[in-house]
């Protein structure tokens, strides 16, 4: 895999993202609105940008307990105040979404921000979206195909036919505004399933690797999957991009960023599985557990951060590593802290040890 590992690391992209989830915070029982959500969601990618990272990332959700439902008009507000970092969606639900609509919002944001727009399409962790637009969940594989199909053909072309099952057709339709990169960067989010490393690899887009826990080996098949089927399409290995997405949180030591974090990642947890009406939650042992440094949890010290960027990148060869900073009900002053040490003392190292 050295010669995967070679490709662009120079140019390695370390950056952060958010669902813009409200939870109650498990110390105090508080919640704060969706108002003052977005608001810290925006002074968030705010800081990134001003510390030096390379990407902020903003996932979309229907529910009351999310506070992002409109993400490009989130993204487009947090490009009035950022001068250098790019913005992408994570995910956009692409099965429930025009895909017109989606290139012209993500067009006009890439005009907004002078091009800095991307999407990083998927499933997503919930399903409220299909009934709520009127869709059906049993047909996401097909709508998911035909929307990525339609969507790759808005990008090459300002005027298009098509014809397809979800949408009316288009004859000669003026696709606008066109954006300012030659074309809007599209990456597939996958979760585990080798079917949307498949997808990913055969449309030639990014594969935004969801590493969320247990051993990061375990994913390493769909990266493979991932760059073959790829380059059996006829896409150039290069332009095949991976990037991994992580739960993290630092502190000056491993045992006080465990400490800090567990009760509001077993929080995360138990209230995401509550969602799903399974009653379980983790203790602290289960925490430690899925915490060790070989596990694809990304808590503690910046070294040991540092540790499992580098190690993973032995595995995958990817090119940019996000990070998910404010699940659980962590408030926000924990946020910020955690910001600033991934730009000033894990990225620099990574980009330093990936560079030589």
């Amino acid at each position: 895999m050295k010669e995967d590992n070679a490709l662009n690391q120079s140019n390695f992209e370390i950056g952060i993202y958010t669902l813009g989830d409200i939870v109650p915070d498990p110390h105090t029982g508080k919640v704060i609105n969706a108002q003052q959500r977005l608001t810290e969601i925006v002074e968030a990618a705010k800081l990134a940008d001003e510390a030096g990272l390379d990407i902020f990332g903003l996932g979309e959700h229907h529910r009351l307990d999310y506070a992002v439902s409109a993400t490009p008009i989130v993204l487009a507000a947090i490009a009035q105040v950022t001068k250098k970092i790019k913005l992408t969606s994570a995910t956009t639900v692409l099965s429930t979404v025009d895909p017109v609509r989606l290139f012209e919002d993500f067009s006009t944001l890439d005009l907004l921000s002078n091009g800095r727009a991307e999407v990083i399409a998927g499933r997503g962790a919930f399903i409220e979206s299909f009934p709520l637009f009127g869709y059906d969940v049993n047909e996401y594989d097909d709508l998911f195909e035909e929307n990525i199909d339609l969507f790759l053909k808005l990008n090459e072309q300002e005027k298009i036919s098509w014809t397809g099952r979800f949408r009316s057709a288009l004859r000669d339709a003026e696709i606008a505004p066109r954006p300012v990169q030659k074309q809007l960067p599209l990456w597939v989010g996958v979760g585990g399933s080798p079917e949307s490393a498949e997808r990913a690899g055969r449309f030639g887009v990014g594969m935004a690797l969801a590493v969320l826990g247990g051993d990061p080996n375990r994913f390493k098949p769909l990266v493979d999957i991932y760059r073959k089927v790829g380059v059996e399409a006829g896409h150039n290995l290069a332009d095949l991009k991976v990037g991994v997405t992580g739960h993290t949180f630092m502190a000056e030591t491993t045992e006080q960023a465990k400490d800090e974090y567990y009760p509001y990642y077993s929080n995360y947890w138990e209230y995401v599985n509550s969602q799903r009406g399974m009653n379980t939650r983790m203790s602290r042992a289960d925490f430690e557990q899925l915490s060790s440094p070989d596990t694809a949890l990304f808590v503690g010290s910046s070294q040991q951060i540092i540790e499992k960027i580098l190690y993973q990148h032995e595995l995958f060869g990817h090119q940019r590593f996000i990070a998910q900073m404010d699940i659980g009900g962590i408030p926000y002053a924990k946020v910020a802290k955690n910001i600033e040490r991934l730009a000033t003392e894990v990225a620099p190292v990574i980009r330093r040890e990936l560079s030589k």
